[in-house]
């Protein structure tokens, strides 16, 4: 079973906590900038969308070059292997994955404006002249011995790290929860109602 980062969005103030630390982190270890999580908002709620590490990604079926590919207990990216197709972004049930690339001007220090593309393009199709766009998704930052950075610093712990172990924990509780419920006669089952005896 692979591991994954759940949010629990009654949790979720909006902050940005997570994208930030997410950003600061992959910036130290030299990949792309952009955060591999997006806080989204919706009416009053708020919640963080990440990649699911799914067990049959469907972003690694499509990807034609292998640079997304079925690791050990995750859903790995090279981006270095990566030809910025975005058929990855496409494929994700979860809208997870994200093209992204570093400007020129964000590259050794160049002073040079950024090329900008028409407002009319949408963003996922969208290309500047001397950026290479690649896949951002969550790797759960395998780099670090720590475990996800956004997970540490989330002020209301509504992001944590789940793995078999954690997914068994919760299981157990709530077949315990569900063994205790308490049942009457009187209170027909919601799988049973309507159906001829």
């Amino acid at each position: 079973m692979n591991r994954f980062v759940i949010a629990e969005p009654r949790k979720c103030i909006g902050c940005n906590t997570c994208m930030a630390a997410c950003t600061e982190a992959h910036k130290k270890q030299g990949l792309q900038a952009h955060p591999r999580l997006t806080v989204m908002r919706i009416g009053d709620d708020t919640g963080p969308v990440l990649c699911h590490q799914c067990e049959d990604a469907p972003c690694a079926r499509v990807c034609p070059v292998d640079a997304i590919t079925f690791g050990a207990d995750a859903i790995l990216l090279n981006e270095q292997t990566c030809i910025g197709c975005k058929m990855c972004a496409l494929a994700c049930p979860f809208g997870a994955i994200t093209p992204s690339g570093t400007g020129i001007a964000g590259v050794a220090g160049i002073a040079v404006a950024t090329p900008s593309h028409s407002a009319a393009l949408d963003p996922l199709l969208a290309w500047d002249i001397g950026v290479r766009s690649v896949a951002v998704k969550c790797d759960l930052c395998a780099f670090s011995g720590d475990g996800p950075a956004c997970v540490r610093v989330c002020p209301t712990a509504a992001l944590y790290a789940a793995d078999a172990d954690a997914t068994r924990q919760a299981a157990a509780v709530k077949r315990t929860l569900a063994a205790a419920a308490p049942v009457s006669p009187e209170t027909p089952l919601a799988s049973l109602e309507g159906l001829d005896p």
